[in-house]
C-alpha cells in the first residue's frame, strides 16, 4: 500500500495492534474458565475483569502526556513489555492473587494504544490520518479474528500454553519496536508542565470548546458498545439457544466484517462523505443494529443486526481518532489520545454495570440501552470539528 511504502512506522504500529488485539483474543475467550481453576468465584472473576479497565483508565492518561515528554519509543516499548510479563505471570501463578497482580500490571501498562495513536498522527498528514487509523483498526480487527483460533486449538493441550503464547508474541514486538521503530515525537518535551494524571484536567477537558464533543462521543459510545458485550452471550444462549460454536462463528463474522471495512473502506467513505457526515451515519446505523437485536427473534434476525453493527462499528473509532487529532495541536496529541483513551475505559468500566441493572429486567433491554445512548452519539456528532475555534491546548 503507498501509505505503508511512504509511512514504514505505520507498519511497526500496526503490527503492535496486531498484538495487542491477539493477547487479549486469545485470553478473553479462556479466562473465565481459567480463573475457575484457582477457585475464583463469579463475582471474583468479575471483580478480576474490573481491575484490568480500573487500572487501564489511571495509565493511559500517565502514559500519553509521558510519551509527550519523553517520547514516543521508550513508553510504547515499556507499555508491550509489561504486557509480556503480565501473560507469563498468569500463565504460571501460583495462586489467585498472582492472576490479580497480572491483571493490575496488564492494565497499568495498556497504555500503548495512545502511543501508537500518536505515532500515527506525528507521521501522517492530516488528510491521510483516517487511513492510518483505519489501518490500525484493521490490524485490531485481525487480532481478534485470530485470538480466539490460536486459543480454540491450544488449550486443549494445556490451559496455560495460550497464555505463553501471548507472551511470547508480545516479546517479540518489544524486540521489532526497540530494533527498527525510530522516535517519531518531534516535540518531544514541548508539553506544558503540569501533573502526570489530574482528574479535574480529565473533568475539564469535557468542557473544552475543541475536544469536549468528541470524548463525549467516546464516553456513551463505549458504554453502549460495553452494554452489547454484556447482553450478547446471554442473549445468545438464554434466549436463541445458540451453541458455542454459532456463538464463535458470529465473532468472527463480525471481526471478518471489520477487518474489510478498516482496511479498505474507512478512508474511501470518509473522503467520499466527509469525516463529520461519515461519523453521523456510522453511528446512527451502529444504533439502528443495536435496536434491531432488541427486536431480533430469531437467529436469522440476530446476524443481520451484527452484520451492520459489524459493517458500521468498523468507522466509528477511526472517524473520533481523526477528528481528535485534527482538534487538537501536535504538541499534545499523545495527552489527549490519552484522555481519550481514559473515557474509553470509564465507558466500559460503566456498560457492564448498567447493563447489569437493566438486565434484571430482561436481557435484550440492554441493546435498546445501547440503542439510546449511540443514538445521543449521534446527535453529538454534528457538533463535533467546530469551524473558528482556536486549537490551543491546555494539555
Amino acid at each position: 500500500m503507498r501509505l505503508f511504502k511512504n509511512n514504514k512506522n505505520l507498519a511497526i504500529i500496526a503490527f503492535v495492534a496486531v498484538v495487542n488485539a491477539l493477547g487479549y483474543g486469545i485470553i478473553i475467550p479462556i479466562l473465565y474458565m481459567y480463573s475457575h481453576k484457582y477457585g475464583l468465584s463469579d463475582f471474583q472473576n468479575g471483580l478480576l475483569f474490573a481491575t484490568f479497565s480500573l487500572c487501564q483508565f489511571i495509565s493511559t492518561p500517565i502514559i500519553g502526556r509521558m510519551s509527550d515528554k519523553f517520547g514516543r519509543k521508550p513508553l510504547l516499548v515499556g507499555s508491550i513489555a509489561g504486557t509480556a510479563v503480565s501473560f507469563f505471570m498468569m500463565a504460571f501463578a501460583p495462586s489467585a492473587i498472582f492472576l490479580f497482580i497480572a491483571r493490575a500490571l496488564d492494565g497499568l501498562t495498556a497504555g500503548n494504544l495512545p502511543v501508537a495513536q500518536a505515532v500515527i498522527s506525528d507521521t501522517t498528514a492530516p488528510q491521510d490520518r483516517a487511513k492510518g487509523f483505519g489501518i490500525m483498526g484493521a490490524a485490531f480487527g485481525f487480532g481478534f479474528i485470530f485470538g480466539p483460533v490460536i486459543s480454540a486449538l491450544t488449550v486443549g493441550i494445556s490451559a496455560a500454553l495460550p497464555f505463553i503464547i501471548a507472551g511470547t508474541i508480545s516479546v517479540v514486538a518489544v524486540m521489532i519496536t526497540v530494533l527498527v521503530l525510530p522516535e517519531t515525537n518531534q516535540h518531544k518535551g514541548e508539553v506544558k508542565r503540569g501533573k502526570l494524571f489530574d482528574f479535574s484536567k480529565l473533568y475539564h477537558a469535557l468542557f473544552d470548546a475543541n475536544i469536549g464533543v468528541t470524548l463525549l462521543i467516546t464516553l456513551f459510545y463505549f458504554m453502549a458498545f460495553s452494554l452489547f458485550i454484556y447482553a450478547f452471550q446471554p442473549f445468545s444462549i438464554k434466549v436463541l439457544h445458540l451453541s458455542a460454536a454459532r456463538i464463535s462463528a458470529l465473532f468472527t463474522i463480525i471481526g471478518v466484517i471489520g477487518l474489510i471495512m478498516q482496511m479498505f473502506l474507512v478512508s474511501r467513505i470518509s473522503k467520499f462523505l466527509g469525516i463529520k457526515k461519515a461519523l453521523s451515519v456510522a453511528l446512527l446505523a451502529v444504533s439502528f443494529s443495536f435496536l434491531l437485536a432488541f427486536f431480533s427473534h430469531s437467529f436469522v434476525v440476530f446476524v443481520a443486526s451484527l452484520v451492520t453493527l459489524g459493517f458500521f462499528s468498523a468507522l466509528v473509532q477511526p472517524l473520533v481518532n481523526t477528528i481528535l487529532s485534527r482538534e487538537t495541536d501536535d504538541q499534545s496529541q499523545g495527552s489527549i489520545m490519552g484522555i481519550n483513551a481514559s473515557y474509553m475505559s470509564i465507558g466500559q468500566i460503566l456498560g457492564p454495570i448498567i447493563g447489569g441493572a437493566v438486565a434484571t429486567i430482561a436481557i435484550p433491554y440492554s441493546f435498546l440501552a445501547g440503542s439510546l445512548f449511540v443514538l445521543v452519539c449521534f446527535v453529538l456528532s454534528f457538533h463535533v470539528l467546530k469551524s473558528g475555534v482556536h486549537k490551543e491546548s491546555a494539555f
